[in-house]
Parts: structure tokens; C-alpha cells; sequence
């Protein structure tokens, strides 16, 4: 459609045009929209002059779209149901009722910390409501909340600046090894400690800046024997191989209640840290948006690391 054509078109007219195409057939549009047969016709008529196309042509039983037609449906669809929900959106939000899809911004860590817990409850409360992960780089998150591309973003995300935020948990990092390692055993200071982790090899995840740079300040660089991107392959890494990981506590902790793992606690630097959730100003005032961070806050911020 040219844009010169947008200031001609009578909302009336795509409305038309939409219920056509669905019922493939004039009169059952003009009965769907209430009106006479010759008011549809003529309707129908007015928008194929301003788009210079005949849109719908005879077939059995009614009307078939031509190529223009079809191209032209999933656009007018979107349009006129983003402008109905638009306008009959509710000053609040009714989770038994909402079929609404929340975008949030988490780590595949996060995802194995959080997501059980978080679907459970909102399998309670709204069980039409969906959630998308959508994991973006630190630079996109805050734009991207801002323009509504996701909801909230959900984890320790020092480099993510301008939002509204709210502390839920504290962790730390740890290390991870396999039930049984050697270094394991045995007590040592903290200082010996802190030395003794250059006699072991670790794995490394690409794609969590923070523990990457907790091994870069105590020089470990050299000691990486394999890099992944993702968190949740290492229990099976670190059980069959005498590899360490640098983690967090809390997952850690899931990891042993199975059975097969330690966790020794050095005094890293950089080893506390606050997990939160960010969203958008623009958002605060959201019924919706609102809703899903008090579920969040209830269930997550009152326990610790």
C-alpha cells in the first residue's frame, strides 16, 4: 500500500475487506458486519479503486482473493487486531482471563534457576499467560525494554544501566567439581585455598562475562581446558571429568542435592552478587506488567544465597 493511499482508506473499508476474505463471500460479510448487501458491495468497490485491484474475484459458493488480496490479509489482520486490543485494553489486568505473552530477558542458568518455579505459579494464577525467553546482549536489554521488545529482564546484569530494578536474591560464585576430586578433600586456609585452585583445569561458559572474569583476575586463564556457551551442559562435564566450573551457589546447590558433585567456596574476587529484575519507566505503571512483578517478587526475593 503507498503511503499516499493510507490518508484515503476509511478503517470501515479494511474491516470489510478482512471479513470478506474470512468468509469468502460478500453477503455473509455483510450480515458478519451489519450491513446491507449493496452497502458491502459498495464498499468493496471503493477499495478496489484506491488500491487499483479487483481483491476478490467469483468462485463457487462466494468470492476468492487474488494474489494482491492475499498478500494484503495477514497485514490488515495484524492491524486491526493490534488497534482492537488497543482499544479495549483494561485500565487492569486479569490473569485467569489474559492469554498474554510476557518477553524476558534470562540466561540459560536463569532459566534452569527460575522458569520451574515461576511457570508453576503462573500455572495457578493465569494458566492462558505465556512467557517467551529472549536472551540479549547487555547493550540491547535496556532498549529493548524501553521499546517493549521484552518485558523484563532477569538476572545479575552489572553493565545494564537506566532501568527500574528490583533486588530479589543474593548469590555467590563457587566451584563446581565432581564427588570424590581430590581437591575436595582436606581443609585449607583461605589464602590456600585461593592458591590451590591453579592445580586444577576448569571449563569455562563463553557467554557469562562475570565468571570469566573472576578466572582472569586470579590468572587462571591458562588452567581453561574447554569453553561452552551454555551453563546447564556442565553437570554432565564436571561428573565425568575431574574439570572445574566457577558457578553459582544456588544452582550449584541443585546440582549437588542430586548427588555426584562438591562445591569448595573460595574468597574470589568479585564472588557476591545481586540477582534482579529490570524492567521499563515507560512500563511502571502497566497493569499488566505490574501484576508479573509482584508474582516475581513473591516468589523470589525472599530467598538467599
Amino acid at each position: 500500500m503507498h503511503a499516499m493511499h493510507i490518508q484515503t482508506i476509511d478503517l470501515n473499508l479494511l474491516r470489510l475487506f478482512d471479513a470478506v476474505y474470512r468468509a469468502r463471500s460478500v453477503s455473509r460479510a455483510a450480515e458478519a458486519l451489519g450491513l446491507t448487501q449493496p452497502a458491502a458491495s459498495h464498499g468493496l468497490g471503493r477499495l478496489r479503486l484506491l488500491l487499483k485491484d479487483a481483491l476478490f474475484t467469483r468462485a463457487p459458493g462466494g468470492v476468492a482473493p487474488t494474489p494482491r488480496a492475499e498478500r494484503l490479509a495477514t497485514a490488515v489482520q495484524v492491524a486491526l487486531n493490534t488497534l482492537e486490543e488497543a482499544l479495549n485494553e483494561s485500565d487492569r489486568f486479569e490473569p485467569q482471563a489474559s492469554r498474554k505473552t510476557f518477553r524476558i530477558h534470562m540466561s540459560d542458568i536463569g532459566e534452569g534457576r527460575f522458569l520451574p518455579a515461576l511457570m508453576a505459579r503462573l500455572g495457578e494464577l493465569a494458566p492462558g499467560v505465556r512467557v517467551e525467553t529472549l536472551p540479549l546482549p547487555p547493550t540491547e536489554i535496556a532498549p529493548a525494554l524501553d521499546s517493549g521488545r521484552i518485558d523484563f529482564a532477569f538476572g545479575f546484569l552489572p553493565k545494564v544501566r537506566d532501568t527500574q530494578r528490583k533486588h530479589l536474591l543474593k548469590d555467590r560464585y563457587i566451584v563446581l567439581l565432581r564427588k570424590g576430586h581430590p581437591f575436595a578433600r582436606g581443609r585449607r586456609s583461605s589464602q590456600a585455598l585461593i592458591e590451590a585452585l591453579q592445580t586444577l583445569e576448569y571449563v569455562a561458559v563463553r557467554t557469562h562475562a562475570e565468571t570469566l572474569r573472576i578466572l582472569q583476575l586470579l590468572n587462571l586463564e591458562e588452567r581453561v581446558r574447554l569453553t561452552t556457551e551454555h551453563f546447564m551442559v556442565l553437570p554432565a562435564i564436571v561428573r565425568a571429568t575431574d574439570l572445574a566450573v566457577v558457578m553459582p551457589r544456588n544452582i550449584a546447590r541443585g546440582f549437588a542435592e542430586e548427588g555426584g558433585y562438591a562445591i569448595v567456596e573460595p574468597a574470589f574476587p568479585l564472588r557476591d552478587f545481586t540477582v534482579s529484575l529490570h524492567w521499563s519507566k515507560r512500563f511502571e505503571a502497566d497493569p499488566a506488567n505490574q501484576w508479573l512483578r509482584q508474582v516475581i517478587t513473591a516468589l523470589f526475593s525472599e530467598r538467599t544465597g
